[in-house]
Protein backbone atom coordinates (compact mmCIF):
# COMPACT_ATOMS: atom_id res chain seq x y z
CA UNK A 1 0.00 0.00 0.00
CA UNK A 2 2.83 2.41 0.65
CA UNK A 3 4.07 2.07 -2.79
CA UNK A 4 0.60 2.94 -4.50
CA UNK A 5 0.13 5.81 -2.39
CA UNK A 6 3.61 7.28 -2.36
CA UNK A 7 3.90 6.31 -6.47
CA UNK A 8 0.86 7.95 -6.69
CA UNK A 9 1.69 11.20 -4.78
CA UNK A 10 5.13 11.32 -6.20
CA UNK A 11 3.17 11.39 -10.03
CA UNK A 12 1.43 14.42 -9.08
CA UNK A 13 4.25 16.25 -8.16
CA UNK A 14 6.26 15.64 -10.97
CA UNK A 15 3.40 16.78 -13.20
CA UNK A 16 2.62 19.55 -10.73
CA UNK A 17 6.28 20.23 -11.15
CA UNK A 18 6.48 20.48 -15.10
CA UNK A 19 3.38 22.48 -15.89
CA UNK A 20 3.37 24.71 -13.02
CA UNK A 21 3.62 28.43 -14.52
CA UNK A 22 5.33 30.51 -11.95
CA UNK A 23 7.96 28.69 -9.40
CA UNK A 24 5.58 30.25 -6.52
CA UNK A 25 3.15 28.08 -7.38
CA UNK A 26 4.87 25.53 -8.25
CA UNK A 27 6.98 25.29 -4.97
CA UNK A 28 3.44 25.39 -2.95
CA UNK A 29 2.00 22.80 -4.84
CA UNK A 30 5.02 20.76 -4.03
CA UNK A 31 4.99 21.16 -0.34
CA UNK A 32 1.17 20.65 0.14
CA UNK A 33 1.75 16.91 -1.70
CA UNK A 34 5.01 16.85 0.35
CA UNK A 35 2.89 17.39 3.51
CA UNK A 36 0.17 14.68 2.50
CA UNK A 37 2.62 11.82 1.56
CA UNK A 38 4.08 12.59 4.72
CA UNK A 39 0.70 12.43 6.40
CA UNK A 40 -0.85 8.98 4.47
CA UNK A 41 2.90 7.28 5.49
CA UNK A 42 2.40 7.94 9.38
CA UNK A 43 -1.07 7.13 9.58
CA UNK A 44 0.56 3.65 7.47
CA UNK A 45 3.03 3.48 9.88
CA UNK A 46 0.60 3.74 13.23
CA UNK A 47 -1.96 1.05 11.85
CA UNK A 48 0.42 -1.25 10.41
CA UNK A 49 0.06 -5.13 10.67
CA UNK A 50 2.55 -6.16 13.13
CA UNK A 51 3.01 -9.57 11.11
CA UNK A 52 3.05 -7.72 7.71
CA UNK A 53 5.14 -4.68 8.58
CA UNK A 54 6.21 -2.04 5.98
CA UNK A 55 9.35 -2.38 3.79
CA UNK A 56 11.92 0.04 5.46
CA UNK A 57 13.87 0.39 2.36
CA UNK A 58 11.18 0.79 0.08
CA UNK A 59 9.81 3.98 2.63
CA UNK A 60 13.73 5.06 2.04
CA UNK A 61 13.59 4.77 -1.80
CA UNK A 62 10.06 6.85 -1.77
CA UNK A 63 11.34 9.43 1.05
CA UNK A 64 14.70 9.99 -0.90
CA UNK A 65 12.30 10.59 -4.10
CA UNK A 66 10.29 13.37 -2.26
CA UNK A 67 13.89 15.23 -1.22
CA UNK A 68 15.05 14.90 -4.85
CA UNK A 69 11.78 16.53 -6.60
CA UNK A 70 11.77 19.45 -4.10
CA UNK A 71 15.63 20.00 -4.32
CA UNK A 72 14.95 20.55 -8.07
CA UNK A 73 12.15 23.00 -7.34
CA UNK A 74 14.64 25.24 -5.51
CA UNK A 75 16.87 24.76 -8.33
CA UNK A 76 14.10 25.64 -10.55
CA UNK A 77 13.36 29.28 -8.39
CA UNK A 78 17.72 29.69 -8.47
CA UNK A 79 17.36 29.43 -12.31
CA UNK A 80 14.06 31.21 -13.03
CA UNK A 81 15.76 34.58 -10.48
CA UNK A 82 18.69 34.58 -12.50
CA UNK A 83 17.07 34.21 -15.57
CA UNK A 84 15.08 37.41 -14.46
CA UNK A 85 18.62 39.36 -13.23
CA UNK A 86 19.95 38.77 -16.77
CA UNK A 87 16.89 40.00 -18.66
CA UNK A 88 17.29 42.98 -16.12
CA UNK A 89 20.88 43.38 -16.96
CA UNK A 90 19.89 43.44 -20.87
CA UNK A 91 16.92 46.18 -20.55
CA UNK A 92 19.92 48.52 -18.74
CA UNK A 93 22.26 47.98 -21.24
CA UNK A 94 20.22 48.16 -24.31
CA UNK A 95 18.27 51.17 -22.76
CA UNK A 96 22.14 53.19 -22.77
CA UNK A 97 22.25 52.34 -26.46
CA UNK A 98 19.23 54.82 -27.20
CA UNK A 99 20.33 57.90 -29.30
CA UNK A 100 23.62 55.77 -30.67
CA UNK A 101 24.21 54.67 -33.95
CA UNK A 102 24.90 51.37 -34.38
CA UNK A 103 26.18 48.92 -37.22
CA UNK A 104 23.61 45.91 -38.52
CA UNK A 105 23.52 43.61 -41.13
CA UNK A 106 22.57 45.46 -44.57
CA UNK A 107 24.00 47.16 -47.80
CA UNK A 108 22.16 50.75 -47.84
CA UNK A 109 23.58 53.87 -47.36
CA UNK A 110 21.22 57.39 -46.49
CA UNK A 111 22.20 60.68 -48.33
CA UNK A 112 20.67 63.79 -47.52
CA UNK A 113 21.59 67.16 -48.00
CA UNK A 114 25.35 66.05 -49.45
CA UNK A 115 26.07 63.77 -46.33
CA UNK A 116 25.79 60.02 -46.44
CA UNK A 117 25.19 57.98 -43.33
CA UNK A 118 28.26 55.70 -42.13
CA UNK A 119 28.73 51.99 -43.43
CA UNK A 120 30.54 49.34 -42.82
CA UNK A 121 31.93 45.83 -43.29
CA UNK A 122 32.83 42.14 -41.28
CA UNK A 123 35.76 40.31 -43.04
CA UNK A 124 36.35 36.50 -41.89
CA UNK A 125 39.95 37.31 -41.97
CA UNK A 126 42.61 40.10 -42.81
CA UNK A 127 42.27 41.56 -47.02
CA UNK A 128 44.82 43.12 -48.61
CA UNK A 129 42.38 44.98 -50.72
CA UNK A 130 39.10 46.00 -50.03
CA UNK A 131 37.14 47.84 -52.46
CA UNK A 132 33.51 49.43 -52.12
CA UNK A 133 30.99 50.01 -55.03
CA UNK A 134 28.17 52.25 -54.46
CA UNK A 135 24.89 52.55 -56.58
CA UNK A 136 21.73 54.51 -57.34
CA UNK A 137 18.47 53.22 -56.94
CA UNK A 138 18.91 52.15 -60.69
CA UNK A 139 21.49 49.87 -60.10
CA UNK A 140 24.24 51.97 -61.42
CA UNK A 141 27.44 52.67 -60.10
CA UNK A 142 28.05 56.32 -58.41
CA UNK A 143 30.84 55.66 -56.63
CA UNK A 144 34.11 53.52 -56.15
CA UNK A 145 36.50 53.32 -52.73
CA UNK A 146 39.32 51.70 -52.28
CA UNK A 147 39.91 50.81 -48.46
CA UNK A 148 42.87 49.27 -49.07
CA UNK A 149 44.17 46.68 -46.47
CA UNK A 150 42.17 45.73 -43.66
CA UNK A 151 42.27 43.66 -40.73
CA UNK A 152 39.65 40.93 -39.78
CA UNK A 153 36.91 41.89 -37.70
CA UNK A 154 34.11 44.68 -37.70
CA UNK A 155 35.21 48.33 -39.43
CA UNK A 156 33.26 51.34 -39.88
CA UNK A 157 33.21 52.93 -43.17
CA UNK A 158 32.71 56.87 -44.47
CA UNK A 159 31.91 58.34 -48.07
CA UNK A 160 31.79 62.13 -48.89
CA UNK A 161 29.04 61.81 -50.91
CA UNK A 162 31.03 62.70 -54.18
CA UNK A 163 30.52 60.29 -56.94
CA UNK A 164 33.34 59.28 -59.67
CA UNK A 165 31.93 62.25 -61.67
CA UNK A 166 32.83 64.92 -59.00
CA UNK A 167 29.41 65.98 -58.38
CA UNK A 168 27.59 65.29 -55.28
CA UNK A 169 24.96 62.03 -54.83
CA UNK A 170 21.33 63.48 -54.72
CA UNK A 171 19.70 62.77 -51.68
CA UNK A 172 18.26 59.02 -51.62
CA UNK A 173 19.23 55.56 -50.82
CA UNK A 174 21.96 53.90 -52.26
CA UNK A 175 23.28 50.42 -52.16
CA UNK A 176 26.58 49.47 -51.60
CA UNK A 177 28.74 45.95 -51.80
CA UNK A 178 32.26 44.92 -50.70
CA UNK A 179 34.57 43.10 -52.39
CA UNK A 180 37.87 41.85 -50.48
CA UNK A 181 40.67 39.55 -51.31
CA UNK A 182 44.39 38.61 -50.00
CA UNK A 183 46.86 37.72 -52.33
CA UNK A 184 44.37 37.60 -54.88
CA UNK A 185 42.07 34.79 -53.07
CA UNK A 186 38.46 36.30 -51.92
CA UNK A 187 37.97 36.79 -48.21
CA UNK A 188 34.03 36.50 -46.72
CA UNK A 189 32.60 39.90 -46.28
CA UNK A 190 29.37 40.70 -44.63
CA UNK A 191 27.95 44.62 -45.27
CA UNK A 192 26.70 46.64 -42.49
CA UNK A 193 24.52 49.72 -42.86
CA UNK A 194 23.92 52.19 -40.04
CA UNK A 195 20.63 52.40 -37.81
CA UNK A 196 20.15 55.10 -34.89
CA UNK A 197 18.35 53.08 -31.75
CA UNK A 198 15.33 55.17 -31.02
CA UNK A 199 14.24 52.79 -28.17
CA UNK A 200 14.00 49.62 -26.16
CA UNK A 201 11.15 46.93 -26.65
CA UNK A 202 10.47 43.10 -26.59
CA UNK A 203 10.03 40.73 -29.21
CA UNK A 204 7.60 38.24 -29.72
CA UNK A 205 9.58 36.14 -27.43
CA UNK A 206 9.80 38.29 -24.93
CA UNK A 207 13.27 39.37 -25.32
CA UNK A 208 14.47 42.54 -25.67
CA UNK A 209 14.84 44.36 -29.04
CA UNK A 210 16.16 47.77 -30.05
CA UNK A 211 13.51 49.81 -32.23
CA UNK A 212 15.75 51.30 -34.87
CA UNK A 213 12.95 53.94 -35.79
CA UNK A 214 12.11 52.14 -38.46
CA UNK A 215 14.98 51.30 -40.79
CA UNK A 216 14.79 47.63 -39.70
CA UNK A 217 12.59 45.30 -37.60
CA UNK A 218 13.27 45.06 -34.16
CA UNK A 219 17.05 43.73 -33.58
CA UNK A 220 18.76 42.13 -30.48
CA UNK A 221 21.41 42.99 -29.16
CA UNK A 222 23.10 40.12 -30.72
CA UNK A 223 22.92 41.62 -33.86
CA UNK A 224 24.64 44.86 -33.40
CA UNK A 225 28.13 44.37 -34.83
CA UNK A 226 29.80 47.92 -33.93
CA UNK A 227 28.58 51.08 -31.64
CA UNK A 228 29.82 54.45 -33.00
Amino acid sequence: MTSTIASSVLSTMNSTSSTSSTSDSTASSADELQDQFLTLLTTQLQNQDPTDPLDNSEMVTQLAQISTISSIEEVTSTLEGISSQISASETLQASALVGNGVLIEGDSIQVASGVATAFGVSLGSDADSVTINISDSSGNVVATLDAGDMSAGTQALYWDGVQDDGTTAADGSYTFTVSATSDDASVTATALKYALVTGVTTDSSDEVALDLGGVNDNVGLGDIKLVL
